[in-house]
């Protein structure tokens, strides 16, 4: 596996994702309800205001890595548009992931951002 995982902006140009904000993404997102593959994907897109597109080539592996792990579950059901898809929603397990994951994504954040805006060593 690779240490990043590829997204793309809608712009076009395409990132990588640290590895792990894929799967922080995936459980934000379904700790708002239970939602199937490709509902995941349009949320995080509007959650992100249409800046993260996920490719399905990197979502449906992430997916049943968090399933694996025990941190979601999926069950079969029927779409919006009557067809057959796989809802997936969060465990207990994978709530308590999704906090601690949060908590480091922003330990993170916080450290990258005083180090951006430090200047010459010191805080600007």
């Amino acid at each position: 596996m690779s240490p990043a995982t590829p997204a793309t902006l809608t712009t076009g140009s395409r990132i990588d994702l640290p590895q792990g904000t894929l799967d922080l993404l995936i459980l934000r997102t379904l700790a708002l309800g239970p939602q199937h593959g490709w509902g995941v994907s349009e949320r995080v897109q509007q959650m992100s205001r249409d800046v993260l597109c996920i490719q399905q080539g990197s979502l449906y592996p992430a997916l049943h890595r968090l399933e694996r792990r025990g941190w979601i579950k999926a069950r079969w059901g029927t779409s919006d548009h009557n067809r057959r898809a796989k809802f997936y929603a969060l465990t207990p397990k994978g709530h308590r992931a999704l906090e601690a994951e949060q908590d480091v994504w922003r330990k993170l954040t916080a450290a990258v951002a005083e180090v951006l805006m430090a200047e010459g060593g010191r805080h600007a």
